[in-house]
C-alpha cells in the first residue's frame, strides 16, 4: 500500500487587525501570518476500502466526522470521484505535538497537510493555488498552512500575499492544556465592543489592507530586523480575550519580563502565547524560568522558531 508522512507546522500571528464585517457574516481582516517548527506528522496510507479512517494519538481530538482532517479528506473524495474510486479510501493518523484549542490552526494545518497528502497519494498534480482555493472552503487558515513561510492575510484571512520568509527566530510558546478560547465567541465580543469603530465600505476595508502592506512591520520584515518586528506585534483580539483570562495575561507578563525577550504576545484568537526571545539558548533559560514561577503541569512550554515553509515531506 503506498503511503505518505507529511509534517504539518503549526502557525502564530505576528499581526491580527480586525477591520470589519464582510457581507458574508465573517470579519475583514489584515494579519500577518507565520509558520513555525511546532509541528504535526499526519501519516496517510491507502486503503483496502472506500472508507476514510481517522486516528489521533490525542484524547481531544475527535476522529469522526467532525474532524477537519476527515473533512478534508472527503472534500477531496467529492472532487475528484475518479481517482477516489480507482484508488479507494484513506487511513490517515494524526500525531499530535501542536497543543489543541490553542489558536495555532492546529487542525487546519492537518487538513492542510491532507490535502498535500492526497494529492500526491491520488497523482492528482494539483498545483499550489489549486490547493489553496480547495482548502480555503474547509477553513480560513487552510490556504496558509499548505505553503506556510510568512504572508500577508486578508479578506476573512484567506487572500494571501507573499513576504520573505522569516527563519530561526527564536520563541517560547505556552499554553494551558484545559484552558479553551471560542473562536467565535472572542470575534463576536469584540464586535459587541468595538464595532461602532469598524469601516464599512469595500474601499475603506482595501485602503486598510495597503495600509497593512506598506506598515512598519512588513517593512522589518522585508529586513529581518527581529528587534523591530518584536516592536510591532499587534493582536486587536487581545482586547476581549486578556480582560476575559487572567492566566493568558499572567502568562504574556511572565514572559515579558524574562531577560532575553524581546516581546510577547497571544497567538490569534488565544490561549497560545509566544515570546520573541534573543537566542536559543535564552530561549531554554525562559522556559526553565517560565517552569519555575509557573509549576502547574496545566502548563505545556515549547521552544520553538519560525520557518520559511508550510507542509512537507517527512525525512
Amino acid at each position: 500500500m503506498r503511503s505518505y508522512s507529511l509534517i504539518a507546522p503549526a502557525k502564530i500571528n505576528l499581526y491580527l487587525e480586525i477591520i470589519g464585517d464582510r457581507p458574508d457574516g465573517y470579519h475583514e481582516l489584515a494579519m500577518i501570518m507565520q509558520t513555525i517548527s511546532l509541528a504535526d506528522q499526519i501519516d496517510i496510507h491507502a486503503a483496502s476500502t472506500d472508507y476514510i479512517r481517522v486516528y489521533c494519538d490525542h484524547p481531544q481530538v475527535p476522529t469522526d466526522k467532525t474532524n477537519l482532517v476527515y473533512r478534508a479528506a472527503a472534500l477531496m473524495a467529492e472532487q475528484f470521484p475518479d481517482a477516489y474510486s480507482q484508488f479507494g479510501g484513506v487511513d490517515i493518523t494524526v500525531k499530535k505535538r501542536i497543543p489543541v484549542a490553542a489558536g495555532l490552526a492546529g487542525g487546519s494545518t492537518n487538513a492542510a497537510a491532507v490535502l498535500v497528502g492526497i494529492n500526491l497519494l491520488w497523482n492528482l498534480g494539483l498545483t499550489q493555488p489549486e490547493l489553496e482555493e480547495l482548502g480555503a472552503t474547509l477553513g480560513s487558515d487552510v490556504p496558509f498552512c499548505i505553503g506556510g513561510g510568512t504572508a500577508i492575510a486578508t479578506g476573512r484571512g484567506e487572500k494571501l500575499a507573499p513576504l520573505p520568509g522569516l527563519e530561526n527566530i527564536n520563541l517560547v510558546l505556552g499554553k494551558y492544556r484545559s484552558l479553551e478560547v471560542s473562536t467565535p465567541w472572542a470575534y463576536k465580543t469584540y464586535r459587541q465592543e468595538f464595532g461602532s469603530s469598524y469601516i464599512r465600505d469595500s474601499d475603506g476595508f482595501a485602503s486598510r489592507a495597503h495600509a497593512v502592506h506598506s506598515g512598519e512591520i512588513v517593512k522589518a520584515i522585508s529586513h529581518q530586523d527581529t528587534v523591530a518586528i518584536a516592536s510591532k506585534l499587534h493582536n486587536d483580539l487581545e482586547k476581549v480575550v486578556l480582560p476575559a483570562y487572567p492566566q493568558v495575561v499572567e502568562l504574556r507578563e511572565l514572559f515579558a519580563q524574562q531577560p532575553g525577550v524581546l516581546a510577547s504576545m497571544m497567538s490569534g484568537s488565544g490561549p497560545s502565547v509566544f515570546a520573541i526571545v534573543e537566542s536559543p539558548e535564552q530561549a531554554e533559560v525562559v522556559k526553565q524560568q517560565i517552569r519555575t514561577a509557573i509549576p502547574n503541569p496545566d502548563l505545556e512550554l515549547f521552544v520553538t522558531k519560525t520557518i520559511a515553509h508550510g507542509i512537507n515531506l517527512a525525512a
